[in-house]
C-alpha cells in the first residue's frame, strides 16, 4: 500500500517525464461498488489537496465501472454525483459496466448477461431483486421496468453524461485503453471500454494513457501508461494515480489499514 515511487526518475535518457501542465489530478480506479473504500480514499484526497494548496482547483478523474460487484452501486452514484457539487473539478468517464447497465435498462434481453457479470448486486442495491437465471424474457422486462422505475432521474443523467476519455497535459484518461497505431479522434468507443490487448503490451502512444478495466495485484506506472485497476470489490484495494506537474505516485485506501 502507500505511495510509489516515480518510474521516470530512473529514465532521465528517454523523453521527458510527462506533464499536467501545472494542474492537480487525481485518477481513481474502478469502484466497482465499494462505497466504503471510495470514501476512505476521498478522504486521503481531500488531505491530500489541502495540504499542496494547489493554485487552481483540483481534478478527479474517475475512470469508469461505478455498479456491479459490490453491494452498494447506487451509493456510489449518489457519493460521486454529490462531489460534483463541492467545489471539485470532477470528470466522470464511462466504464463497459455502465455501458451494460444502460444497454439492460433498454432491453431485456441483455439482462442475464449483465448478472453474469455483476449486474444483479446493482439490481439489488436499487431494491430490484434479479430473476433467477434461465428465467423467461418477460420476467426480464418484468425486471427491466421495476428496475427503470427504481432509478433515480439523477442517476439517468449520470449514466447518459459520462464521457468516453479525458485528456489534461500530456495525458490521455480512458476507461480500459486505446488501440495502438490509431489516433485518439479514430477510437471506437468499443476499444475505449473494452480493450486490454494489444493495448496492454503495445502501449507506445505520446501522451500518457491512464486506465482502469484491468485489474492487478498493485497499480502500474511505466513511461506509456498507468493502470490503476486494483480490483477492489476483490481485493479490498482502492487506487488513484496523483498527477501534479511531473510528479506521480500512489494514493490507496483498503478494508484493513488505513495507510
Amino acid at each position: 500500500m502507500g505511495w510509489l515511487r516515480n518510474p521516470f526518475s530512473a529514465q532521465k535518457t528517454q523523453r521527458p517525464a510527462p506533464s499536467t501542465d501545472g494542474r492537480l489530478v487525481y485518477a481513481v480506479g474502478d469502484v466497482h461498488g465499494c462505497l466504503g473504500l471510495l470514501r476512505r480514499l476521498m478522504l486521503k484526497i481531500l488531505e491530500d489537496i489541502s495540504a499542496t494548496g494547489p493554485s487552481e482547483p483540483a481534478s478527479l478523474v474517475f475512470l469508469g465501472d461505478y455498479v456491479d460487484r459490490g453491494s452498494q452501486s447506487r451509493g456510489v452514484i449518489d457519493y460521486i454525483d454529490a462531489l460534483s457539487q463541492g467545489g471539485l473539478d470532477v470528470h466522470r468517464l464511462k466504464g463497459n459496466h455502465e455501458e451494460a447497465m444502460l444497454r439492460f435498462l433498454d432491453k431485456a434481453s441483455a439482462g442475464p448477461a449483465w448478472t453474469l457479470h455483476g449486474g444483479g448486486n446493482t439490481l439489488l442495491s436499487y431494491g430490484v431483486a434479479p430473476p433467477m437465471m434461465g428465467a423467461p424474457e418477460e420476467e426480464w422486462e418484468e425486471v427491466r421496468l421495476a428496475f427503470a422505475q427504481r432509478l433515480p432521474p439523477s442517476h439517468r443523467a449520470f449514466l447518459d453524461g459520462l464521457e468516453l476519455s479525458l485528456t489534461i497535459g500530456d495525458y490521455v484518461f480512458v476507461h480500459a485503453g486505446l488501440r495502438p497505431g490509431v489516433s485518439l479522434d479514430e477510437q471506437t468507443e468499443h476499444d475505449m471500454l473494452w480493450i486490454r490487448e494489444p493495448f496492454l503490451s503495445r502501449a507506445d502512444f505520446q501522451p500518457v494513457i491512464v486506465h482502469g478495466h484491468t485489474p492487478a495485484r498493485d497499480a502500474y506506472l511505466g513511461p506509456n501508461r498507468i493502470g490503476v485497476d486494483t480490483g477492489a470489490y476483490a481485493s479490498g484495494v482502492l487506487t488513484a494515480v496523483r498527477l501534479y506537474g511531473h510528479e506521480q505516485s500512489v494514493l490507496q485506501a483498503d478494508t484493513e489499514n488505513d495507510n
